[in-house]
Order: structure tokens, then C-alpha cells, then sequence
């Protein structure tokens, strides 16, 4: 049996998606779809700081569930998604869309194959414009650059040193458009994270490129420096350049359109001949092959999402603070 339901907090929003998508069933009540008895499993895609309560009714429910990341917004509510987990031995998994990148996954490959030996340094840094970012602030302020954003990079980079986690964190920011435009947040942070094993490694963001900027989405470069060799993994898609009279929409942003676009920037992915290609469908197949067949699937457990909320929480501490932070943080 087939069977599709939708919800957003805008019914309207619910039906022209269950429509567009052939759902069987629409609502503008969370708990309402995740209830009825032909759904077998849940993803939850809802806006960052509204994660929580839809997952936990789908484990009380007895139902997987898919969620985007961050696993929540702060580490209460992190525990709270987690003890349920361990109590219903469920199966909930977090959506880090990089780990489903082609190009990431070639470069966890040649980890586990031992080409590059042990990780002693790795750099990322990501840029968006202030298009996004304000667009992400102004649904949920908690949801800054660093917990939404540099996350991705923050669980990349743990994901691929695994068997090690971050011990402490130094970072600087500086503020700018963002603040002008009425949140505390920095323009751009630099970190310096240090693992339990000694590797080192450098994260930026910034969110506050200009409003035009041609990428959709992340434009990224990641850098992995091992003992016996390294990897330079440009991905910030400027080799994909087009000018269009007619603009091009934002993946994220239907109303805000770019003439000059780095094609294949869309940090999702990109609609190609009626199908959606990219990350986060390449994430979603995996799952629903995990769950229909038993499959491996890399996607982040509850723990690893924890994981990488508290660098991205120490990130922000040691940046306001101007002081090393040290983990597992106390408070």
C-alpha cells in the first residue's frame, strides 16, 4: 500500500503540496498526520526550532523518523529527543545532507581505505548570501550561520575523523549586516576545533555575502591533510556559471531571484526533467532503502547530531566570549 500525508502549518500550504505530490491525506496538524494508521514512518523538515515535538510523537508512536538537522536547538531539548530514543530503542536518524554529496562520500571512502593515513588537520569554510541568512533568522533567531549552517561542516568534519570527537573549541567573529538588520549575530566566525586525538581544524562561515550573490546555496572548500597524503574538495560550484535575463529562484527563496547563478549551488539539490537530483534526495533514498531492506545508511544518529550542536553552541560561547571553550560543556 501507498500512502502519502502531508502537514504544514498553513493548511492551503498542505494541500497544494498533497496535491502536487498525489498525497492521500493533508493537515495543518503535525501530530494529526504522524497519527494516522497507514503512515509507517515520519520526516521532519519543519522550521529548526520546531523539531522536537513532532519527533518525539512519532517514537512514541512506535515510528522511524528522519529529521533535518540540527537535532534541536539547544542540548535540553537534544537530551530529551535522545533519552526518548533510548527508551523506545527507536530508529531516528538526522539528516546532514553533505554526508550524501558525491564528492564527500568519495572523500569518506578514501579515509576507510586508508589513502590519505591519520587525519592531522582539515579546514571548511562555507558561504551564503544575507538572503538566506536573514530568511533563517527571521523564522527562528536561535537558528544563526553557526547552528544552522556551519553544522553541516561541523558533523563533515566528525564524521569524517571518526573514532574522535572535539575536546575544545577557540572561535572570533565579527558583526555587520546582520546586526544592521536587527540580530545579534555575526556576519562571519572562524574557528579552531581541537580533537581528542590532536587533529586540528578550521571552520568559517559567513552568511552575510551580498543579497546577489550567485550561489543558491552553500559555496564551500574543504581541505583534509593526513599523514600520507590529502584532499582539496573545491565545492563552490563558480565552474558552473550562467547569466539568464530571466533570473533564476532560490532553492529556499522562491521569491528571490538571481541573474547570475552558480548551477548546481543549491545546498539540497536541484530539480532537473520533472525529478529532484542532489543530497537531500540522495539522503531520503538511502533512508527509505534503510528502512525497506535493512541497508546501511550513513546518516547521523541522535548522538552524533548532539555532537555536533554542542561545538556549534561552544563556537558561538568561545566567539562571544573570546575564550577557549573546552567539551563536553558543563552548561
Amino acid at each position: 500500500m501507498n500512502f502519502i500525508a502531508v502537514s504544514d502549518l498553513d493548511r492551503a500550504a498542505a494541500q497544494k503540496l498533497a496535491e502536487k505530490v498525489g498525497a492521500q491525506f493533508y493537515s495543518a496538524d503535525n501530530r494529526a498526520v504522524i497519527a494516522r494508521p497507514e503512515v509507517n514512518a515520519a520526516i521532519v523538515s519543519t522550521s529548526e526550532g520546531e523539531h522536537v515535538a513532532p519527533v518525539l510523537a512519532a517514537i512514541e508512536l512506535g515510528k522511524p523518523v528522519l529529521v533535518e538537522k540540527p537535532l534541536a536547538l539547544n542540548l535540553k531539548d537534544a537530551d530529551r529527543i535522545i533519552a526518548a530514543v533510548n527508551k523506545a530503542k527507536a530508529n531516528v536518524r538526522v539528516g546532514y545532507s553533505r554526508r550524501y554529496k558525491d564528492r564527500y562520500l568519495l572523500a569518506k571512502e578514501q579515509i576507510v581505505q586508508g589513502r590519505v593515513g591519520k587525519i592531522v588537520g582539515a579546514a571548511a569554510r562555507v558561504f551564503n548570501s544575507r538572503s538566506q541568512a536573514l530568511a533563517m533568522l527571521k523564522r527562528n533567531p536561535e537558528a544563526t550561520p553557526v547552528v544552522d549552517a556551519l553544522t553541516y561542516y561541523v558533523d563533515l568534519m566528525n564524521w569524517l575523523l571518526e573514532g574522535t570527537a572535539p575536546v575544545e573549541v577557540f572561535a572570533r567573529g565579527q558583526k555587520g549586516v546582520l546586526e544592521q538588520a536587527g540580530y545579534a549575530v555575526d556576519d562571519v566566525t572562524w574557528a579552531i576545533l581541537t580533537y581528542a586525538n590532536g587533529a586540528v581544524v578550521n571552520l568559517g562561515v559567513s552568511y552575510a555575502l551580498p543579497e546577489k550573490y550567485p550561489s543558491l546555496g552553500h559555496a564551500a572548500r574543504v581541505e583534509i591533510l593526513g599523514t600520507d597524503g590529502v584532499m582539496i574538495l573545491d565545492d563552490d560550484h563558480a565552474d558552473q556559471l550562467m547569466y539568464s535575463n530571466q533570473g533564476v529562484s532560490h532553492v529556499y527563496l522562491p521569491e528571490h531571484n538571481v541573474n547570475m547563478v552558480f548551477l548546481g549551488s543549491g545546498t539540497p539539490g536541484d530539480w532537473a526533467l520533472g525529478d529532484f537530483w542532489g543530497p537531500l534526495a540522495n539522503e531520503t533514498r538511502a533512508w527509505l532503502d534503510h528502512l525497506a531492506t535493512g541497508r546501511q545508511c550513513v546518516l547521523a544518529t541522535p548522538r552524533e547530531a548532539r555532537v555536533n550542536l554542542e561545538a556549534t553552541l561552544a563556537i558561538q560561547r568561545s566567539a562571544a566570549s573570546g575564550s577557549t571553550v573546552t567539551l563536553p560543556l558543563t552548561t
